[in-house]
């Protein structure tokens, strides 16, 4: 019972997530359009109301003419409701901690934990990965509190970000099992995303809205700070969207977190979503003459990603010797040795059974996509399958029926 309710609590958890996560990056790819395609207003109203940037949209039949004020509208006059962007970064984060901490923190003997990497507990990995989240969180903000001002401060922080990462992957990647660890690396960005948003973006938004509509007098340059610094991580935020996407869906793509460099192929893979968001972003001020044509960043992203493949091509190998035949009686030992303790009469992960002959059969697609194509199970081959006996399994399917 408890295997098949934490099913549906990641079910819908990760239903949950994903509708949010697609509310949140919505919005933040929309904002980055309206930043690089608003244009100094020519009206003479629209200037004396303060209006920086503006342009016409049409969409769904109507028109729309958004319209942005650096500081505050003039007067500091704000005559309909002022929505506020934050509770979709909250949900993304919130929901996918939840999923986090049901699926591996839950189970982090089996999620967090390959004895074949580090031999550790499972509440001390649980714990370390947690660390992952705040730690990098903190050395972030130090790097832009410290350099993100300065003369080429955007440049040096995302020299010395990359190196932060890539550490960070690699240090993931020789504690945690592989699929956890590209997990934990794009939550680390992920909780950055959302701490941004929590301690910086609407905080300083709130207090140029306080000052703006008390009706006080304040100094636009004392209030500037809020918005440069929002800015600031605002971009951060997009510039981390493709990377965390692909560590997100990684965990599906077992050659990616089984190859012996792991660390390196997610680094390189995240640096590519990176550049490749470079493109898209650039790409707005290029076609209104801001910037120059941002194609280089798009090459070398895809660049980057066909060196990937290229580089991770597997060599042939020989394929390990089985039986000619294998029927139920010769594998049902190597069920039972590497199978049972997920999918017996104790536990039945996923709601599968494998301790019975019916059972077996009724489930041997699943077992051969697993076991002999994919690879994935046993999950981070906790019971220590060899490959002769994944032979075993793709020879006794492939009997079945003849």
């Amino acid at each position: 019972m408890e295997a098949y309710l934490l099913d549906w609590a990641n079910l819908l958890l990760r239903w949950l997530h994903v509708i949010v996560a697609i509310a949140w990056i919505g919005s933040s790819f929309y904002f980055v359009f309206l930043d690089n395609n608003l244009l100094a207003p020519t009206a003479e109203d629209l200037k004396k109301k303060g209006v920086d940037g503006a342009m016409w949209a049409v969409h769904g039949g109507g028109f729309y003419n958004p319209q942005k004020y650096m500081v505050a509208p003039q007067g500091g006059i704000i005559d309909s409701k002022l929505h506020w962007f934050y509770w979709e970064s909250y949900s993304t984060w919130l929901s996918g901690f939840a999923l986090f901490s049901v699926l591996y923190l839950w189970n982090a003997g089996t999620f967090l934990v390959d004895r074949q990497v580090l031999d550790w507990s499972p509440v001390a990995a649980g714990v370390t990965a947690v660390a992952f989240l705040v730690v990098f969180w903190f050395v972030y903000d130090a790097i832009c509190r410290v350099f993100g001002f300065r003369q080429n401060g955007e440049r040096t922080v995302a020299g010395l970000l990359i190196v932060v990462v890539g550490f960070a992957a690699w240090l993931a990647c020789h504690l945690f099992a592989g699929r956890a660890a590209f997990l934990i690396v794009g939550a680390m960005l992920a909780t950055t995303m959302s701490a941004n948003v929590f301690f910086w973006i609407i905080p300083g938004q709130r207090k140029v809205v306080d000052a703006m509509t008390s009706g006080k007098p304040y100094d636009p340059e004392s209030l500037a700070i809020h918005g440069k610094r929002g800015k600031q991580r605002s971009v951060h935020n997009t510039y981390f969207t493709l990377p965390v996407l692909f560590a997100m869906l990684s965990n599906h793509y077992s050659f990616l977190y089984s190859h012996p460099q792991h660390w390196l192929v997610l680094m390189l893979m995240m640096l590519a979503g990176a550049l490749i968001r470079q493109f898209f972003v650039q790409r707005h001020g290029w076609h209104l003459g801001r910037a120059a044509n941002p194609w280089p960043y798009a090459a070398v992203g895809v660049a980057v990603i066909l060196g990937v493949i290229a580089w991770m091509k597997p060599a042939p190998v020989a394929q390990a010797a089985a039986p000619a035949k294998v029927d139920y009686a010769a594998l049902q030992p190597v069920v039972a040795q590497r199978c049972y303790m997920c999918h017996g009469e104790a536990v039945q992960m996923k709601g599968i059974r494998l301790d019975s002959q019916e059972g077996l059969t009724a489930h041997a697609q699943q077992v051969y996509q697993q076991v002999v194509v994919a690879k994935l199970m046993p999950l981070n081959n906790a019971t220590g399958i060899t490959d002769t006996e994944r032979a075993m399994f793709a020879t006794w399917f492939n009997g079945l029926g003849k």
